[in-house]
C-alpha cells in the first residue's frame, strides 16, 4: 500500500481525489458567499453559522489537509516530470493534453495558491482566526464592502479567478480520467461538464467583487 502511494500513479490518484474534494468545497464556498448579494443579515447569519457549527469546525482542518496533500503531490509530480517524460495526468486525449491549461497546471496552481494566501490574510485572519484567539473579529459584510471598494483588489481577485478557471477546467476532467474514466465515450462528456462547472463557479465568484465595487448593495437593498 505504501509503495503504491509513493508511486507516480499513486501520487496522481491522490492529487486527483484531493482536487475533486476541493472542487466540492468551491461550490459550497461560493454558494455561501453569494448570500452577501441577497442581504447583509443573510450573509452575517451565514458567517455566524460557519463560525459556530461543530461540523464546520471539524471540516476546517480536513479542508486544510486536502490543500496540503494536493500541493505536496503536485510538487512531487512536477519535480519528477522535470527529469522524466512529463505526464501530469493519465491523459489519452492528445489534443486536450496539449492545451495551454494542461501545460501550465503547476504555474496556475502556484498563482491560485499565492492569491489564496492573500485572501486568507484579508478575510480568514481578520475573522475566524480572531475568534479562535478569543478576540472580536471584523464584521464579515463590512470587510467585503471595504475590500471590494478598492479597484486593485477587485482586479487581483478577478485575475485569481481566471487562473482558477483554467486550473479547474482542465483538472476536473483530468482527475476523473486519472481514476479510471478514460475511454473515448466519457472524456468529451467530462470535458463539457468541466467547462460548465468552471464557468459557473468562476463567474459566481467574480460577481461578488463587481457587485460591491459598483455599489449595487446601496441600490438594490
Amino acid at each position: 500500500m505504501i509503495d503504491f502511494i509513493c508511486s507516480s500513479i499513486g501520487k496522481k490518484l491522490i492529487m486527483s481525489l484531493s482536487g475533486l474534494f476541493l472542487m466540492i468545497f468551491l461550490v459550497v464556498h461560493v454558494l455561501l458567499n453569494l448570500t452577501a448579494l441577497y442581504s447583509r443579515k443573510f450573509y452575517e447569519t451565514t458567517c455566524e453559522f460557519m463560525d459556530t457549527n461543530i461540523f464546520i469546525q471539524i471540516m476546517v482542518p480536513v479542508l486544510a489537509s486536502g490543500f496540503v496533500v494536493h500541493i505536496i503531490c503536485s510538487i512531487m509530480i512536477t519535480l519528477k516530470n522535470q527529469t522524466a517524460r512529463p505526464v501530469k495526468y493519465l491523459v489519452t486525449n492528445k489534443a486536450a493534453a496539449s492545451s495551454w491549461a494542461s501545460k501550465n497546471m503547476f504555474v496556475l496552481g502556484v498563482i491560485v495558491l499565492g492569491f489564496l494566501g492573500l485572501h486568507f490574510c484579508h478575510f480568514w485572519a481578520k475573522m475566524q482566526l480572531q475568534h479562535i484567539l478569543g478576540n472580536d473579529g471584523a464584521n464579515a459584510y463590512d470587510l467585503l464592502v471595504d475590500l471590494f471598494s478598492k479597484w486593485y483588489y477587485c482586479v487581483l481577485y478577478i485575475v485569481w479567478m481566471c487562473a482558477l478557471y483554467f486550473h479547474i477546467s482542465h483538472g476536473f476532467w483530468s482527475a476523473f480520467q486519472s481514476i479510471g474514466l478514460n475511454n473515448s465515450k466519457w472524456i468529451p462528456r467530462l470535458q463539457l461538464i468541466a467547462k460548465i462547472y468552471a464557468i459557473v463557479v468562476t463567474l459566481s465568484f467574480i460577481s461578488i467583487p463587481i457587485y460591491f465595487f459598483l455599489g449595487l448593495q446601496k441600490i438594490l437593498t
